[in-house]
């Protein structure tokens, strides 16, 4: 089913296949994870990811009970947007070969990553509230926060430490 497809015909039908698309993503980020946590050389970079490991596998729980509040079953659809996204970070960081350098292109990519995230789960929130679906809303509510967070966390990382490194 695609983005135009004929089998989104109700703001219900988006939600779902909105909701289908990060259900992916998540579970497409849960295994691109560990290989980001083996490349990042930051002590609290790695710490970071593998904190945000855990947090989206709660993502993934969180988004099953939203299928299962709504009445659908769990399930992604192919996200080209989130393959691109993590295949560009990958041929990047198989490009680097400075450590430094490496670390700020890995949050970089993680920071695509996360806006990505907010962007979907934002308009599943607002969604799930205008389809009267406050309990649906704020488990998605929650995942925002983290993604959120998790962008802020990394800004800081970058910021503190790891770019300054990477131009030195």
């Amino acid at each position: 089913m695609g983005w135009f497809s004929k089998d989104i015909q109700t703001m219900d039908d988006l939600f779902v296949h909105t909701l289908r698309d990060i259900y992916y993503a998540e579970n497409k980020i849960t295994k691109a994870l560990p290989g980001m946590i083996e490349k990042a050389t930051d002590s609290k970079l790695r710490a970071g990811f593998a904190e945000h490991l855990k947090e989206t596998e709660g993502h993934v729980r969180r988004l099953d009970e939203v299928f299962r509040l709504h009445g659908v079953e769990s399930g992604g659809v192919n996200c080209p947007a989130i393959d691109g996204i993590i295949e560009e970070a990958a041929d990047v960081s198989s490009e680097v070969a400075d450590k430094q350098v490496l670390d700020a292109a890995l949050i970089a990519a993680a920071q695509a990553v996360e806006h990505y995230e907010m962007t979907r789960y934002g308009t599943l929130v607002a969604w799930a509230k205008e389809l009267g679906r406050p309990d649906c809303a704020s488990l998605l509510q929650a995942n925002l926060d983290e993604e959120k967070a998790t962008d802020m966390r990394l800004t800081k990382i970058a910021e503190s430490r790891v770019n300054a490194n990477a131009a030195a």
